[in-house]
């Protein structure tokens, strides 16, 4: 079941074109060339209820515009949002307390206070009742091991603490849907491993997460379904195990050999060569479709001899810039 379906969404703005210098300033002030920006381009997809969904796309392509409309904090050009049922521009008040959001880059903490009383704002605004607030705190609190954290003042917080503290602001009132716009940016590996858990353990529960980020080993790791938007269209849509088919089955094979390696062999293979690390080191590339990699393994055997073989899928960074090329 859909819990927000998007149809036809069109944003433009309306910005003006000015020179440099101080005469062109100048003119600006009395002519001015209006410029017409279509940031979302007629796009349409589907969100399911209790998944996790990847928005992702290069600077400037119109991701961020989306999530500010499903979040309803945009109005549209043209087009229709439902998101759980409601126009969320339209139903705005009723809308925002079903919803949670978490900014990377923009904090809903007040800095000089601690995170907890920030939390009993929270508690105020959306009416949570006091068991309900303390129950759900608690239990959030212990899954990131921040009790004694979130009695601190925010300005003093790391920004991986900083960031558990978001995360548990944006929960307490048990949303339906939380948007997330580049919710690791800058934690170390271990903040990141921590708040992926957060997502997947709440996600398990019925929570629909919808996140947008530049870091691709969160969308590998989180989504079930993934939306590319480049230039303000939807160039992907689709399960994220079928971005590999839209390159083909290809796997990259690191060797590490026990004699130089003689290029016509490859040539011979139908593989390509990636990198050569040093005379006895490489990567390739093999299309499976064409060579079943158990095949390919067998006949590599007969001609190189390896001490020690890597198999892996295509990464998704160059998936995802293929499709952006494209």
């Amino acid at each position: 079941m859909d819990i927000i379906t998007v149809e036809n969404l069109t944003k433009k703005y309306v910005t003006y074109k000015r020179g440099s210098g101080f005469g062109e300033a100048l003119k600006g002030l009395f002519v001015r060339e209006k410029i017409e920006v279509t940031a979302v381009d007629d796009i349409s997809f589907a969100v399911k209820r209790g998944s996790i969904c990847g928005l992702i796309g290069p600077n400037g392509a119109g991701k961020s515009t989306t999530i500010k409309m499903l979040c309803g904090t945009l109005y549209p050009t043209s087009g229709a949002i439902s998101s759980l049922g409601m126009s969320p521009y339209a139903a705005r008040e009723r809308y925002v307390r079903k919803i949670g959001a978490v900014f990377g880059q923009r904090s809903q903490l007040v800095w000089d206070i601690p995170p907890v009383d920030s939390f009993n704002m929270n508690r105020a605004i959306y009416g949570i009742p006091h068991a309900d607030y303390r129950s759900r705190l608690a239990h959030l609190a212990g899954l990131f091991e921040i009790e004694e954290v979130m009695q601190k003042p925010t300005r003093v917080l790391s920004l991986g603490e900083r960031m558990k503290c978001e995360f548990i602001m944006a929960m307490l009132h048990n949303p339906e849907i939380v948007f997330l716009d580049e919710p690791t940016i800058g934690l170390d590996i271990l903040a990141k491993t921590k708040i992926r858990e957060f997502i997947r353990e709440l996600n398990a529960s019925g929570t629909t997460f919808i996140l947008t980020t530049h870091d691709l080993e969160d969308v590998g790791q989180l989504a079930e379904h993934i939306i590319i938007v480049n230039h303000g269209k939807v160039v992907f849509d689709g399960a994220t195990e079928k971005l590999h088919q839209y390159v083909g089955e290809k796997k990259i094979i690191e060797l590490t050999l026990t004699n130089p390696l003689n290029p016509t062999i490859l040539h011979e293979m139908n593989v390509r060569l990636l990198q050569k690390k040093s005379s006895h080191e490489i990567v390739i590339e093999v299309d499976t479709e064409k060579t079943p990699i158990g095949a390919f393994i067998e006949n590599l055997s007969q001609k190189i001899h390896f001490a020690d073989i890597s198999i892996k899928s295509l990464p998704m960074e160059e998936i995802i810039a293929k499709i952006y090329s494209d």
